[in-house]
């Protein structure tokens, strides 16, 4: 091990930076910042440096008391990467999305890279956190700076990856409680990434080389995104039968082994599930290995919203109405329960589908006051007896805990429900996603 470097971690001398200060970025330096590390939050983006240097959060998971302990004490932030030069540790977690051909953009990725590279020092362990396909760090980060430097891998600089497992609004687990994965390209590098993580983190989960720990981040959600499939598949056969999903679900999830819970929903959404297989299967592509599994759930999955619309129009039918020029209202936009997150939200699509339809579309959101959606702002509406009485539906699309369901079934003509929270409420006015629409009369 390199004795400099870990003495530094150790004593928490290691001045530490963290690229990119979104969901992931910003808990992962507070975490540092908490547990006694200097820490140095760059960002390009000018509106969160602000932010932070105000002492405010734009996470959720983060609240603002906590940035005003730490900000230019323990936590530095700016946009200018010349601070490299005076970094022992740097981790990269910035953004890995599809580009419009739904390929991987590593675009952050490199461009972090170029900057780093251009300013650092020997003995600096950089660490990459962002979702990608096996080979990346190689490739980006390895390869690239032993070309442009002349460093030696493992001597001269070393190199981990360490996928994040952040799931914004879990109250449950955090960075702290929840087992870190890491793989080093040398053993000197993987030592040096352990004593790190471990000095903050509970339990370390080390691995044989990077390419398996870049791989384990890609197998966890797309083993979610195909049993999500699956259920959102049987949510449309069952409806065919009669059956109620949910009832199945509730009665298999009863035996104790060998059966992992998956609810269906209106579409999936983040950063991750919706993204993650496709960076697989783009890998295997390149390889000439085509991944049938992985894309059928994709497309299953990515086809949720427009079987929820044609649900609603089997709705609004049996009503009498027609879809075009009926009243609306989504209830939730996040892409999933208690965060204020719009990344791929299936309820945008739902939004756009009806919109394109005929029908007149607003939302109600307690986390997200507005949201611009084609050039347009849109703002959530306010939720009152008198306003619910206007909708011919309701659709709850993001199952918020904060959401009075009972007042909602109470005040509205209909309710659609992809999300099964108003299964407790003894209502007629309720539908579940997936029951068969053709055979409920109002």
């Amino acid at each position: 091990m390199d004795h400099i470097l870990s003495e530094k971690i150790k004593n928490k001398e290691a001045k530490v930076g963290v690229v990119g200060l979104g969901y992931v970025g910003l808990p992962l330096a507070v975490e540092l910042a908490n547990s006694g590390f200097n820490v140095f939050g760059i960002d390009i983006c000018e509106e969160k440096i602000n932010m932070l240097k105000s002492k405010k959060s734009y996470v959720i998971d983060i609240n603002s008391e906590v940035i005003e302990e730490l900000i230019d004490k323990k936590l530095s932030v700016g946009s200018d990467f010349t601070i490299v030069s005076n970094l022992d540790i740097v981790i990269i977690c910035v953004p890995t999305p599809l580009n419009e051909a739904k390929e991987p953009d590593l675009s952050y990725i490199v461009d972090s890279v170029k900057e780093i590279r251009r300013y650092l020092k020997k003995r600096t362990l950089i660490i990459l956190e962002s979702t990608t396909y096996p080979g990346t760090t190689e490739e980006l980060i390895i390869n690239s700076i032993e070309e442009e430097k002349s460093f030696k891998i493992g001597k001269d600089f070393f190199v981990c990856y360490s996928p994040e497992r952040v799931d914004p609004g879990n109250k449950k687990f955090n960075i702290t409680n929840t087992p870190k994965v890491i793989g080093g390209a040398t053993k000197t590098c993987l030592e040096l990434g352990i004593l790190l993580y471990s000095s903050f983190v509970e339990k370390i989960v080390p691995v044989s080389c990077i390419k398996v720990a870049e791989m384990v981040k890609l197998f966890e959600n797309t083993f979610r995104s195909i049993n999500i499939a699956l259920v959102n598949e049987l949510t449309q056969t069952l409806e065919r039968i009669g059956i109620n999903i949910w009832e199945v679900i509730d009665a298999a999830s009863t035996k104790p082994f060998g059966f992992f819970t998956f609810y269906p929903g209106p579409g999936i959404g983040g950063h991750c599930i919706p993204l993650d297989p496709i960076y697989l299967s783009w890998k295997a592509k390149k390889s000439n290995y085509y991944n049938r599994f992985i894309e059928l759930a994709s497309d299953i999955n990515s086809n949720m919203p427009r079987y929820v619309v044609s649900q609603v129009t089997d709705i609004l039918n049996n009503l009498g109405k027609c879809i075009r020029e009926s009243n609306i209202l989504l209830v939730g936009v996040a892409y999933k329960k208690d965060i204020d997150d719009l990344r791929e939200s299936p309820a945008i699509e739902i939004f756009n589908l009806l919109e394109e339809k005929g029908a007149s579309v607003s939302y109600y959101d307690t986390y997200i006051s507005y949201f611009t959606n084609n050039g347009k702002v849109v703002y959530s509406i306010e939720l009152t007896e008198e306003i619910l009485n206007e909708f011919d539906l309701v659709i709850i699309t993001t199952n918020h805990s904060n959401i009075d369901y009972e007042f909602i079934l109470s005040n509205s003509e209909i309710v659609y429900d992809t999300r099964n929270v108003t299964s407790k409420y003894s209502s007629d006015k309720s539908i579940l996603l997936g029951r068969h629409i053709n055979s409920y009369t109002h």
